[in-house]
């Protein structure tokens, strides 16, 4: 799969069959847009092309939102890859791109990106003060020998899903509902940072993700996750908050993780956790011996709810 970050760096043989968009999390709706473009474009010999935009419009225009990133970029390439794009360009979003006018914007994709074919929703539009409307870009087309693949909403359950949609979900700490969204689990990728050391006193060493404070991250609370570390996946229970039985809480929420069935030193590695559930709120306790009879009913109940879960994959 070809990658540029600018529409004038793309190396096409062949017409495209193009669409933009944020895409964020690259969710079941993305999925099943971009799999009928790709099956669409192969069967005309055409190039499938997806053109989005880092950082976010809505970011650029209403001003930075704090956790808010559902993928990494690198995540959004490797689902899109997944799906057989031909090429994608992660075109850079700055005020600047966002006066661009419509009509020289299609100019930009006839040029460059080779467009005969545009998939949209019947909501979408392009260029300055979204004047490239569907009627615009219909009228376009017709003067300018290209076409538009107007996609109907995609239901999954009866729903439309959506990146909002998505957000909220993962403020609400329903990871489950998120996984139904995404057809995958939730994954947060970062290093693994030294915090406290607090969990090594008590017997229950952790690992610490530093995720970049862009990244949108499940409410507070405890979840059952699997951790991937160095190709090898393990059950985990990850707590995510402001460890409130201790004294001098964080300052923002932490992310860490105990890895059951592991022995080793994570410090300055890369690990991606995929969250399956959420076990229960963050709490505040007596005392340590409380959290610690707490957190050894909490391994026993991820280990349980994550051994089900292999044995249904295995089953399957």
């Amino acid at each position: 799969m070809q990658h540029v970050t600018a529409l004038d760096a793309l190396r096409l043989d062949r017409p495209t069959s193009l669409t933009i968009g944020a895409f964020d999390g690259v969710h079941r709706g993305h999925q099943a847009l971009i799999a009928a473009l790709v099956e669409r474009a192969h069967q005309l010999q055409r190039a499938a092309v997806v053109v989005t935009f880092y950082p976010h419009p809505s970011v650029v225009l209403r001003g930075r939102r704090p956790s808010f990133y559902i993928s990494s970029p690198e995540q959004k390439l490797e689902q899109l890859q997944a799906l057989g794009v031909d090429a994608v360009v992660t075109h850079p979003f700055n005020r600047a791109v966002a006066s661009v006018r419509a009509g020289e914007f299609v100019e930009r994709l006839l040029i460059h990106a080779r467009m005969a074919e545009l998939w949209c929703g019947a909501d979408f539009a392009l260029g300055h003060n979204r004047e490239g409307t569907v009627d615009f870009l219909r009228a376009e087309g017709d003067r300018r020998n290209f076409t538009i693949h107007v996609v109907e909403p995609i239901l999954f359950d009866g729903e439309v899903i959506s990146s909002t949609r998505i957000r909220q979900a993962l403020r609400d700490g329903a990871v489950e509902q998120v996984t139904r969204y995404l057809g995958r689990p939730f994954q947060l990728t970062g290093e693994v940072v030294e915090g406290a050391k607090r969990g090594r006193t008590i017997g229950i060493p952790t690992a610490n993700l530093a995720v970049h404070d862009e990244r949108a991250i499940p409410a507070t609370g405890v979840y059952a996750v699997r951790a991937r570390v160095n190709g090898q996946v393990y059950s985990a229970v990850t707590n995510i908050g402001y460890r409130p039985t201790f004294e001098n809480g964080e300052a923002k929420p932490t992310i860490e993780a105990h890895l059951l069935d592991f022995a080793g030193d994570v410090y300055g590695q890369t690990l991606a956790f995929d969250f399956v559930a959420r076990l229960r709120p963050e709490m505040k306790f007596a005392g340590v011996n409380a959290l610690l009879e707490q957190i050894q009913r909490d391994i026993t109940t991820a280990k349980q709810l994550l051994g089900e879960q292999n044995s249904e994959v295995c089953a399957e």
